[in-house]
């Protein structure tokens, strides 16, 4: 493979007859060409993302774990993780990442090709971006609720699931311990929703997807820090599910199954937590009262 001086004239000679390009498209074009091998080029940048997203936002909340100021905002206050338990998840979720993902990880240029996406230059304009990645929301959204809900079924907890509640409190680097039973089919919602959309409307690029897994690992990492601000983004979006309503899920074992939005387990009465047992119970006295006075 040439060295870093050889990216560096690709990209000058990609510059000096790509005027119409930004700086952007640019080194992206130049590390394809660079590389001489799509599938490599795309595997490696694709790793090489998760990685740096995953454990680059984890650390925030790492430090803010050691920091007493916080506590106060801590949903579970008296379960801090340790760091001896923060380096046995990490080690975990590690393995997890090479083994189970780094396979899938090298498949994603194939299948980026066969379903028609796109991977060269110009990108897309940001517009087309944001509607297509909030589409992909919605729908991992979904799916993350229903697989979800289903890993909660007796057998599939005891034997799969149950590995991603051994922390009753959790914390930013436990969004991804779990079997990679559980890692690959949770998954599907992440990378199968954007080839879908691009199976359907062939109009999708690799940039797109590679925004929307960034803010998708934001939102798993920031849902399970165990921590609630006055500034957490459901109290300005208000169906924004987060950190208080992934926490109670991890603390009662049951509930609360979706990933982004509080929806479906709004309209499927799943609502887990004091406010929507109170609910709950004063939604069937009303009930029942009605049921009296219509049968008096």
């Amino acid at each position: 493979m040439p060295d870093g001086s050889a990216y560096w004239a690709t990209y000058e000679k990609i510059s000096e007859y790509n005027l119409h390009l930004n700086m952007f498209e640019r080194l992206w074009a130049a590390w394809y060409q660079f590389m001489g091998n799509d599938v490599l080029a795309t595997g490696i940048m694709s790793f090489v993302l998760h990685e740096l997203i995953y454990f680059g936002r984890s650390l925030p909340w790492i430090i803010i774990d050691a920091i007493p100021y916080f506590r106060k905002y801590k949903i579970q206050q008296n379960k801090i993780p340790t760091p001896e338990e923060q380096w046995r998840c990490a080690k975990m979720v590690l393995l997890s990442h090479f083994t189970v993902e780094l396979p899938q990880i090298w498949l994603f240029h194939p299948m980026c090709k066969y379903f028609g996406m796109d991977t060269g230059v110009p990108f897309p304009t940001l517009a087309k971006m944001a509607f297509q990645i909030a589409i992909f929301f919605i729908m991992e959204d979904t799916w993350h609720y229903w697989s979800h809900r289903a890993f909660h079924w007796s057998w599939l907890y005891r034997n799969v699931h149950k590995i991603h509640h051994t922390y009753a409190a959790p914390f930013g680097l436990a969004a991804e311990y779990a079997s990679p039973i559980e890692v690959l089919l949770l998954g599907i919602g992440t990378v199968g929703s954007p080839l879908l959309w691009c199976a359907i409307f062939s109009d999708l690029h690799i940039l797109t997807v590679y925004i929307w897994i960034t803010m998708r690992l934001f939102q798993a990492i920031d849902a399970h820090s165990g921590y609630e601000f006055p500034w957490s983004l459901h109290h300005f979006l208000p169906f924004w599910a987060g950190a208080e309503h992934h926490d109670v899920h991890h603390e009662r074992f049951i509930g609360n199954y979706a990933s982004s939005f509080r929806w479906w387990d709004y309209v499927m009465d799943t609502e887990a937590g004091p406010e929507a047992a109170k609910n709950r119970r004063e939604r069937k006295l009303a009930k029942e009262a009605a049921a009296a006075r219509k049968a008096q």
